[in-house]
């Protein structure tokens, strides 16, 4: 079984419609899919309605944005029923302060001589999420930047431009909405936070006391040093396993669905905690009506 347990759709800051991501998944042999766009569930029916024809099993999840120490630290929900009361309503204030946050971006870079970033970062969105990404794409393709990433490191960071800072959930808000919703609450990509490891078992040990169960031990982002680093991290607190692509599109060629490495050993994998019929209750979640 191959296992990828995190990925972006159009809803959020992906570049495929979510049924395109499924497709082109269970084409490069993942398994068990999560689809988990930025505070935003969106996409899960459409995904599960072409897994299903496929044979998928789809996990549905959401990657919530978290403030911590003044630093924007993400948390996976898996395994999260998109129709549950309190999710919905705490991604929902999220997404206002997107909304707000994005807005604010278009403002800022206006004064240092950038018009209209905020309309053409919203036409690239297509969905309801318009993220730093998009005004990332907007700023290279103008010739602002030589790429993407480069548009992060001169605008969008701390002390540049367009910046704007985040004011997300809290770790208890967070792990509690994705509770409330029947999930499990993994940190995503820790390696990319770049803090010491002093921090960052700090920032462990107040995810695990806000109920947190998980952290991604293999990622796109994380070296094969940075894996061993978080499993014996993982290791150390009883904390699950997990892995994924944080896949966003075609247009990341280095980035692809289900190319990860195995677990390193001793890692206690998340999917070991997940009987046959929550995957199965995954994979029919579209004949449910979720989403």
């Amino acid at each position: 079984m191959f296992y990828d347990l995190h990925s972006h759709s159009l809803a959020s800051d992906g570049t495929l419609a979510p049924g395109e991501l499924v497709r082109r998944a269970r084409a490069a042999g993942v398994d068990v899919l999560a689809l988990t766009d930025h505070d935003e569930m969106a996409g899960v029916t459409e995904a599960a309605e072409a897994a299903t024809a496929l044979g998928l099993t789809l996990v549905p999840g959401v990657e919530v944005s978290v403030t911590w120490n003044r630093m924007t630290i993400h948390i996976v929900g898996l395994h999260v029923d998109p129709n549950n009361t309190a999710l919905q309503a705490g991604l929902g204030r999220l997404r206002k302060f997107r909304d707000w946050r994005a807005r604010e971006i278009g403002r800022r870079l206006a004064k240092v001589g950038i018009e209209g970033a905020y309309e053409a970062a919203a036409e690239r969105a297509k969905g309801r999420v318009v993220s730093r990404t998009h005004f990332a794409q907007f700023l290279a393709g103008e010739g602002h930047a030589k790429s993407v990433r480069d548009v992060f490191k001169h605008f969008l960071k701390r002390n540049r431009p367009g910046h704007v800072p985040g004011e997300w959930a809290t770790f208890e808000e967070a792990v509690g909405w994705i509770r409330a919703a029947g999930g499990q609450a993994v940190i995503a990509h820790p390696a990319r936070y770049d803090m010491t490891m002093t921090r960052l078992r700090k920032l462990v040990g107040e995810f695990m006391e806000a109920g947190g169960v998980g952290i991604e031990v293999v990622s796109a982002s994380h070296s094969r040093d940075d894996c061993f680093k978080i499993a014996q991290l993982a290791r150390h607190n009883g904390l699950l396993a997990s892995a994924g692509s944080d896949y966003h599109g075609p247009e990341h060629p280095w980035v692809e669905l289900g190319r990860l490495a195995p677990l390193p050993d001793g890692c206690n994998p998340i999917w070991g905690s997940w009987d046959t019929e929550l995957k199965r209750a995954a994979c029919d979640i579209d004949r449910r009506g979720h989403g």
